[in-house]
């Protein structure tokens, strides 16, 4: 079973003259275990693919089944908990790492458990495991303004892992590092693909950061145009 599946996807703004097609019958799938990008300019319809299939973006048309679940039939399905699928079976990963200021790192990934019920020591042991795996067992108590842009970008994927998703969806998610630091989290978010048999989707504008993917879907203008296969 794949742990995305998306046919004939598409997401239009405007009517009209005001028409705007930013996405446009898309179709792949990602299986657990895999790690595929998203690449293509500025403007051509990354992010809209990857918030639609996230639940957060409403689609015009489409097919999106997501760790087994339709959750996109034509529009959202009636009746379906979107938030608590997002909750329960999607990980985000931001380019900006959007951790909470005021929380230490492991403070930052128990509020992801809290929310999804895990609570307590369970929630500490949890999220200190998580932590550790990503090096980052000494700076369990920093904010993350005393963390470098590679330590955050790591605390925000120990946060979108937490729950255990099978779907981890991730934007842009080495534009504020350097290159050294960039390729590190790339050759992470591989690892993790595997050891923690999840889908990850990268959505970047830098081809030079996917070497070792195993797939990479280009987009233009709105519409998948080609997909190598990496082996």
């Amino acid at each position: 079973m794949h742990a995305i599946e998306v046919k004939g996807l598409t997401k239009i703004y405007g009517k009209g003259h005001t028409e705007v097609v930013a996405l446009a019958d898309a179709s792949l799938t990602v299986s657990p275990g895999e790690l595929v990008a998203v690449i293509g300019p500025s403007g051509s319809g990354k992010t809209t693919m990857l918030t639609t299939i996230g639940l957060i973006n409403e689609p015009t048309r489409g097919l999106v089944i997501l760790d087994g679940i339709t959750v996109v039939d034509g529009s959202w399905v009636p009746g379906l908990d979107l938030k608590r699928i997002r909750r329960e079976r999607l990980g985000f990963i931001f380019q900006s790492y959007n951790l909470i200021p005021f929380l230490t790192a492991v403070e930052n990934v128990i509020v992801a458990l809290n929310l999804n019920g895990v609570r307590g020591k369970e929630a500490r042991m949890r999220a200190v495991e998580l932590l550790d795996k990503l090096f980052l067992g000494s700076r369990l108590k920093n904010y993350p303004t005393e963390l470098s842009g590679g330590e955050a970008q790591r605390v925000a994927i120990a946060r979108a892992l937490a729950n255990r998703p099978k779907v981890i969806l991730a934007d842009e998610p080495t534009a504020a590092l350097d290159t050294d630091n960039g390729k590190n989290v790339m050759e992470l978010l591989k690892k993790l693909a595997v050891e923690h048999n999840s889908a990850i989707m990268v959505v970047t504008h830098d081809s030079r950061m996917v070497e070792g993917f195993d797939r990479i879907f280009e987009v233009h203008d709105g519409r998948i145009t080609h997909e190598p296969v990496r082996t």
